[in-house]
């Protein structure tokens, strides 16, 4: 029986990357978005044509509404019958000192990036109970900087809860964070915003989708490997170079 993932905000971005990826190692997929729905259904469609023995389904949830993320997974083992693979990879990145930060702002940060693949994490273990989780967290985790206050917390919290998971769902579940720096340039900026973040970091260079896709691998692959965070950050969590 082919395996099955699910990955939040799977239609652009490192999400798409992702399932572009899985798809190609046979894996049946179940594809999360809130807005992104062309974009959605255009991987569904690309997916669907070079891999036509495969399942893609589109699952449309609003992650900042508690109800629609507690009905996702029910939902994603009602359609496929099985999940062995829960990516939460869905987030909100918005700038903001601690002092700038509004009360909607934290709240859709802490909802988006921490209590939703809370809420999935905790189904994933009541309804699937076996399986590996895979969170995307942040190389900022490792910063006390507050240009993004809301979203480094959030991201910060999810570094804990995966410890935390990896403790209680042992050994049946393995959960494990893959934790990105200089990847991608937003979607209102080129290249050479990346070349130039990446000038402080000890690598030199962005790194591209393909860091994390062989970190995703090899989560996979160790069947030994639990409540542990690889980064993909070119040292960036080491600190910045002079």
């Amino acid at each position: 029986m082919k395996k099955t993932a699910l990955i939040t905000g799977s239609a652009k971005r490192v999400g798409r990357e992702m399932a572009e990826h899985l798809a190609a190692q046979g894996w049946c997929l179940a594809l999360h978005y809130n807005n992104s729905g062309k974009a959605a259904g255009k991987l569904q469609h690309d997916l669907r044509s070079h891999f036509p023995d495969q399942e893609f389904v589109l699952f449309q949830s609003n992650l900042q509404n508690p109800f629609a993320v507690e009905s996702l997974i029910p939902e994603v083992v009602r359609v496929f019958g099985q999940l062995d693979l829960l990516i939460n990879n869905a987030s909100v990145f918005e700038a903001s000192h601690i002092r700038e930060t509004h009360f909607d702002l934290l709240d859709r940060e802490m909802m988006i990036n921490y209590r939703a693949p809370f809420l999935l994490m905790r189904d994933f273990a009541r309804l699937v109970g076996e399986g590996v989780i895979i969170n995307m967290v942040d190389t900022r985790i490792t910063s006390s900087k507050s240009d993004h206050a809301a979203y480094s917390l959030s991201k910060k919290a999810l570094w804990e809860l995966t410890k935390m998971g990896a403790l209680e769902f042992a050994p049946e579940i393995r959960v494990n964070a893959i934790a990105p720096g200089v990847t991608l340039p937003p979607e209102d900026r080129d290249e050479s915003y990346l070349w130039n973040l990446a000038k402080k970091i000890p690598m030199k260079k962005p790194g591209g989708v393909g860091p994390i896709l062989k970190s995703l691998d090899y989560i996979l692959e160790n069947d030994h490997l639990t409540g542990q965070l690889l980064f993909c950050d070119g040292g960036e969590n080491l600190g910045i170079t002079l």
